[in-house]
C-alpha cells in the first residue's frame, strides 16, 4: 500500500517530478552553454550552470549525443511555443518576428555543432531535420502571414526560404569572431519590410 505525502501525491510521483525538473534545468543549462562554448564544453560546465551534479546529467543523458539530441529538441519547443506567444503579446507582428528570428538565432548557433557530436548517426540527425521542419515552418509562416496582412513586410516570402537564409548567414559565426550573423538578418529583414514599416 503507498502512502500519501502531505500534498497528496507518492513519494514516487514526488520523484518522477523532481527528475523531471532536473532534466528540463539541465537542457536549459546545457542551452546557454553549447550557445558560448559550443556543444563540445565540458560536461563539469553544464553541471556547475544547471546546479547539478555530473551524475545526474549521466542519468538522464548517458551520451553527449544524448544531450545534444535533447537540447535540440528542447530548443525546437521553446521557438515553436515562442511563435504565437510573441504574436500575442508583441507590439507588431513585425517586432514578433524579430524576436523570433531571434530566437531562432540561438537556436541555429547550437545546432551547428549537432552534425560533429552525432559523428556517424545519419539516421538521428535526418530525424531530427526532418522534426526541425514539421515544428518551425509552420510558425515561421504564421508570423510572415501576419507581418503581411499587418502591411509590415512584402508578400511572397516563403518560410523555408527565410530560415534557410537565416541559417546560411548564420554559418562561419564560430570561426571568425569579427563575424555577425544578426547585423546581416537584421538588413535581411530590413529588406522584407514595406518602405513605411518601422
Amino acid at each position: 500500500m503507498a502512502t500519501e505525502s502531505p500534498a497528496g501525491d507518492s513519494p514516487s510521483r514526488g520523484k518522477r517530478a523532481d527528475a523531471q525538473r532536473n532534466r528540463q534545468t539541465v537542457l536549459t543549462a546545457a542551452a546557454e552553454v553549447f550557445v558560448t562554448s559550443g556543444v563540445d564544453a565540458p560536461i563539469r560546465q553544464i553541471a556547475a550552470r544547471a546546479g547539478v551534479g555530473m551524475a545526474t546529467i549521466y542519468r538522464h543523458f548517458p551520451t553527449r549525443a544524448d544531450l545534444v539530441t535533447a537540447v535540440y529538441h528542447h530548443q525546437i519547443e521553446a521557438c515553436a511555443e515562442a511563435g504565437p506567444k510573441l504574436l500575442a503579446c508583441a507590439d507588431s507582428p513585425l517586432e514578433a518576428l524579430r524576436q523570433w528570428i531571434d530566437l531562432f538565432v540561438d537556436f541555429l548557433v547550437t545546432k551547428h555543432g549537432l552534425a560533429d557530436a552525432l559523428q556517424s548517426d545519419n539516421d538521428r540527425f535526418a530525424a531530427l531535420h526532418a522534426y526541425f521542419l514539421d515544428r518551425l515552418l509552420p510558425v515561421c509562416a504564421q508570423l510572415l502571414d501576419a507581418a503581411v496582412e499587418a502591411g509590415d513586410i512584402r508578400p511572397g516570402t516563403q518560410p523555408y526560404e527565410l530560415m534557410r537564409g537565416i541559417g546560411n548567414l548564420c554559418i562561419g559565426r564560430d570561426n571568425d569572431p569579427r563575424y555577425d550573423p544578426r547585423r546581416l538578418i537584421a538588413l535581411l529583414l530590413q529588406g522584407l519590410q514595406r518602405p513605411n514599416a518601422s
